[in-house]
């Protein structure tokens, strides 16, 4: 049975390179830092809700968020695969809980967990959908919300952009046989 491939589609926001879930995710970071990204998240949500419009100067950047979350979020369904491929490098001797941001304990020591749990609950498209219905409802002066379940496909992305970056910091190595 042939292996599907999932296109990341980050030609318009990462050059035309060719790239793995890992090389995706450090070019997304090291194009806006993990606050930057969930602030513009959090700003998002926040005005998909409201009868506002959000940067009514420069929408353009809202939809290069959207672009490059939509990347991210491929890149993540990737990710849940890999937890018995890859293993992470020990996390640090002393942990501060704001290295661990929103992620409990268990899901800190592993963050695979999180991207496991998320696509278990939701899939790949429930979560492009929501992109996509936050950007759209933040672009424009709507009465209606949006009608999915937001909050908890917020908390999941919040969560996966946490593991996301601790694996980026602590460095994997392939699990061999």
């Amino acid at each position: 049975m042939k292996k599907k491939k999932i296109a990341f589609e980050a030609e318009f926001w990462d050059s035309y390179r060719k790239h793995t879930c890992l090389s995706l995710i450090d070019a997304f970071f090291e194009m806006d830092y993990l606050s930057a990204v969930k602030g513009r998240l959090f700003e998002i949500i926040n005005y998909s809700t409201k009868c506002e419009v959000l940067m009514k100067d420069d929408p353009s950047l809202i939809f290069h968020y959207y672009l490059c979350m939509r990347s991210f979020i491929r890149a993540s369904y990737l990710l849940k695969f890999k937890a018995k491929k890859w293993k992470l490098n020990d996390p640090p001797e002393y942990t501060s809980r704001l290295l661990q941001g929103s992620l409990s304990n268990e899901e800190y020591d592993n963050p695979f967990l999180v991207f496991q749990n998320a696509f278990k609950e939701f899939t790949l498209q429930e979560f492009e959908y929501f992109n996509t219905q936050i950007v759209y409802f933040s672009l424009g002066a709507y009465s209606d919300e949006p009608e999915a379940n937001i909050i908890t496909l917020f908390i999941h992305l919040n969560k996966m952009l946490d593991a996301a970056q601790i694996i980026r910091e602590r460095g994997i190595e392939k699990i061999k046989k």
